[in-house]
């Protein structure tokens, strides 16, 4: 199953894509719903994230590949870290260069999505907790964090969560291929066999520590290859079996200069 969140005539609206067609659900995809006639071609809607997050978690140095190419120790236990849910935006939409940044890099990684609230879970008991997966861009301001020393501000900036464009169920997550292009050009190619953590453990162990609520988004680290964007440039995240999450880079426009 293929779900999908979009806008059609202003009107936001939920739905199951059925090859170049999406077909409206009434309800959503976290309760029961009803399947609508009402279908309309993906080429005349607008992609909204497919769902909205009470949160986005996300980990750091999760895959054997990346670990190799930093020269840094693998972590005993996954590395995890928040983005907020106002950086969130769909495939197509535009993510912005912060002036505040002077070094935007992307980071390609496969979005979980969970289906039920959820505390304190065995691994064992995961899958069945889980709606679907995801594209996901982890765009991050690489000198603020730097500057930082932490990540809150390099990773929250309106627009850095690129998310979609679908949410697919039925799949392996541990073992799906997954690439970054840049203007064209391969920057990140792996797969989710290369992660550290599995998902069965990344999400137990997050559910130890918070409650998870449906939509709710886990992001599982990227691999390695991580660069830099630029203004104008155009990037690609395309995971196996779920599709391709396109977004351009723009320069912020008509923002407050702080006075720090």
């Amino acid at each position: 199953m293929k779900f999908l969140r979009f806008l059609i005539n202003d009107l936001e609206k939920y739905g199951i894509v059925e090859g170049h067609k999406v077909r409206e659900i009434k309800g959503n995809f976290f309760s029961k719903y009803e399947i609508l006639e009402n279908e309309y071609s993906l080429s005349e809607i607008k992609y909204l994230p497919p769902c909205m997050p009470s949160k986005i978690i996300a980990l750091g140095l999760n895959y054997f590949d990346h670990a190799e190419e930093l020269k840094m120790k693998i972590p005993e236990e996954p590395l995890i870290f928040l983005k907020p849910p106002s950086a969130a935006i769909g495939h197509k939409d535009k993510i912005m260069y912060p002036k505040m940044s002077k070094h935007l890099d992307y980071e390609a990684e496969l979005g979980v999505i969970i289906k039920n609230k959820i505390k304190n879970i065995d691994p064992k008991e995961v899958y069945k907790n889980i709606l679907g997966y995801t594209c996901f861009n982890d765009v991050t301001a690489r000198d603020l964090q730097k500057k930082d020393g932490q990540w809150i501000r390099a990773k929250s900036f309106d627009t850095f969560a690129p998310i979609g464009p679908f949410i697919v169920t039925d799949l392996d997550p541990n073992n799906l291929k997954i690439q970054l292009r840049k203007n064209g050009q391969i920057r990140q190619y792996s797969s989710t066999n290369n992660m550290i953590f599995k998902v069965e453990k990344i999400v137990s162990f997050i559910s130890q520590i918070m409650t998870l609520n449906p939509g709710d988004i886990i992001v599982t680290g990227t691999p390695s290859g991580v660069g830099e964007l630029k203004i104008k440039d155009e990037v690609e995240v395309e995971i196996e079996g779920i599709g391709i999450l396109k977004n351009t880079v723009s320069l912020e426009k008509n923002v407050q200069d702080f006075d720090l």
